[in-house]
């Protein structure tokens, strides 16, 4: 019987594993993960308790367009009532709890800026029609700052882009004209993110525990702890078959022999590798490690040209790097605070970007509680910022050199709520900043090959997922882009029939190209 081996426990590869026994009959226990960490679930995680406080590094958003996701959740029951889906789950608490946005930027002065308009001149305009004719491969190595004018970036539109998709104008102009086209039925609603979807907690409440729960239900094996530091191939150049996986687990060198008719899937590279995570007191360590997500794509990629070239994106951390924040609070101030000034309850609010600060500032308060265990009378909300190298503007030093509590004084100092307000927030807040050194490395600048296939030209029972697998037309850092490199790479493998749904082109539909056209002309 055929077995199945993957590295790493991230988004993909549980999704693989899923897909392997709903689609490939595979049984669950001859598929075998292995996570070089303690935990599982790679960068959708969350930890912490109410009093330490709690911490995740960054959090996913949907719409209604992630048809692998949702076909994939749709056959994994909720923790909470295992009668209802996952997917089931997080369209009803869309159709509960829309997000409705009327306070997305705010400035320097602490009012909240009219978005109507998406501040366009008329050369913004035809920039960013031209980047989205252009052909892609026109685009190989550019930059967003190669396609616009200085004034694209002082725009409404780009506050909220660069925001909602973490976008740099120093990143890829690859990524970001799929973006455009991948999202453009997202325009008109863009300012009130109506058309973004949440899940019911963070994704690790919410996601991987319900996958991992089916997943092991049916036998699959996770092995935490152990490393994959390389994988041996048969003879022959740029041969396209595994024979052996060499692992590292509790400081032991193993070998794994892999049969012909076994399977074998790599998540290649990692965008929260060698995050570090601070507290209230103290900052991040700043001290950056490598681990063997980098390291394996490496050593794979040594000498081949159909494995990418992983040095493109973890080798400018500088262009690459910032830093969230998780704050949890034992006292409603805050949030009352931010529902009065924003006009929303939390949980309906969407992003609040504050377009004057130093390090590009955005927070979000969430439909509480959102962790599944998390007392009724503690609130946790979320915040990041772009810039972290950067002095604050009330902090005289670098995002990254600060502790959370200076961080917090930084958020404050950008809202104008009262001194009495601000020092309750303060008094009885506990924050947990995370610097991410490749979070946006998927977003740096790239040339078409610099990404191995799914499935690589010649691959005999190999196949590439996540982040830094390459899936035309669709768009990295979002769950739905690891779902589909799975899929593509189950389906590839077995030679199924059940492919994944094709890409939602909103930019072939005449009537989403007229909405968004009308969008961007708004006064």
């Amino acid at each position: 019987m055929a077995k199945a081996y993957l590295v790493g426990s991230g988004i993909a590869a549980l999704a693989a594993a899923t897909f392997l026994i709903r689609d490939g009959g595979f049984k669950g226990s001859d598929i075998h993960l292995f996570e070089e960490q303690r935990t599982i679930g790679g960068s959708l995680d969350a930890a912490g308790t109410p009093d330490a406080g709690y911490t995740m590094r960054g959090g996913r958003m949907f719409e209604a367009e992630f048809r692998c996701t949702y076909d994939l959740l749709s056959g994994i029951p909720t923790l909470d009532d295992p009668s209802v889906s996952v997917t089931e789950e997080i369209l009803t608490g869309h159709e509960e709890s829309a997000w409705d946005d009327i306070a997305r930027l705010v400035n320097g002065d602490g009012e909240i800026v009219d978005t109507t308009s998406m501040g366009f001149s008329e050369l913004d305009r035809l920039e960013l029609v031209r980047c989205l004719a252009t052909p892609e491969g026109h685009l190989d190595g550019r930059r967003i700052t190669d396609c616009f004018g200085e004034h694209f970036f002082t725009t409404n539109f780009w506050f909220m882009w660069c925001t909602t998709f973490a976008f740099q104008p120093w990143h890829s102009a690859i990524e970001f004209r799929r973006y455009l086209r991948r999202f453009i039925h997202l325009f008109p609603q863009f300012a009130t993110m109506s058309g973004i979807h949440r899940t019911r907690y963070h994704q690790y409440d919410s996601i991987v525990r319900p996958l991992t729960t089916w997943l092991r239900e049916r036998g699959v094996t996770v092995h935490t702890g152990c490393r994959v530091i390389d994988l041996g191939f048969s003879p022959g150049v740029e041969s396209g078959t595994v024979e052996i996986l060499y692992l590292s687990r509790d400081g032991h060198d193993e070998k794994i022999a892999v049969a012909p008719e076994d399977l074998v899937f790599v998540t290649n590279g990692s965008m929260t590798d060698a995050s570090s995570v601070g507290s209230h007191t103290s900052a991040p360590p700043s001290a950056p490690h490598r681990s063997d997500a980098w390291l394996l794509w490496h050593r794979l990629a040594r000498g081949r040209d159909d494995f990418g070239d992983p040095a493109v994106f973890d080798k400018d951390v500088k262009a690459s790097r910032w830093e969230s924040f998780t704050v949890t609070a034992k006292d409603p101030a805050f949030l009352k605070a931010l529902e009065e000034f924003s006009g929303r309850p939390a949980g309906k609010g969407g992003l609040m970007t504050f377009t004057n600060s130093n390090w590009l500032l955005t927070i979000v308060a969430n439909r509480q509680p959102v962790y599944r265990d998390q007392p009724e009378d503690v609130s946790v909300w979320w915040g990041y910022g772009l810039f972290p190298d950067r002095a604050g503007n009330h902090t005289p030093k670098p995002m990254t050199m600060c502790s959370g509590r200076e961080i917090l004084e930084e958020v404050l100092h950008h809202l104008p709520f009262d001194e009495q307000t601000a020092a309750r927030v303060l008094e009885t807040s506990s924050v947990v900043p995370c610097v991410m050194p490749y979070i946006t490395s998927q977003f740096l600048a790239r040339r078409r090959a610099d990404r191995p296939q799914v499935v690589p030209e010649g691959s005999v029972n190999l196949a590439f997922i996540g982040q830094f697998a390459e899936v035309p037309d669709d768009v990295v850092f979002t769950v739905e882009y690891s779902v589909r490199t799975a899929w593509t790479a189950v389906a590839q493998l077995l030679n199924l029939d059940n492919r994944p749904p094709a890409v939602y082109k909103g930019h072939h539909d005449p009537h989403v190209l007229a909405a968004a056209l009308e969008t961007m002309h708004r006064r």
